[in-house]
């Protein structure tokens, strides 16, 4: 039979990884929709930019512009779009 000690450690471990997927699960940010194409992104404001595909947790592909100032960090843009296109340049 196992002792209090075992019996403690076994919980500890059950909760340990409990908490590490639900901070795994939170931590994926998803864009659900893009942003318009009136609203101007100036590229100076856009530090870098990460790829979003479609998987268990994201419904859409979408190409996410990190912002520096303001009030919105992130952007969502549609991968398709030229304008997208344009944003990616500036930065490269």
């Amino acid at each position: 039979s196992m002792t209090n000690r075992q019996v403690c450690l076994v919980a500890l471990c059950s909760l340990l990884i409990l908490c590490t997927f639900i901070g795994s699960t939170q931590s994926a940010r998803c864009c659900l929709n893009y942003i318009h194409k009136d609203k101007p992104i100036s590229c100076k404001r856009v530090k870098d930019y990460s790829v979003q595909t479609i998987n268990n947790s994201c419904d859409i592909d979408a190409i996410i512009f990190h912002m520096q100032g303001g009030k919105s960090r992130f952007l969502c843009a549609d991968p398709a779009s030229n304008f997208t296109l344009r944003v990616m340049q500036c930065i490269e």
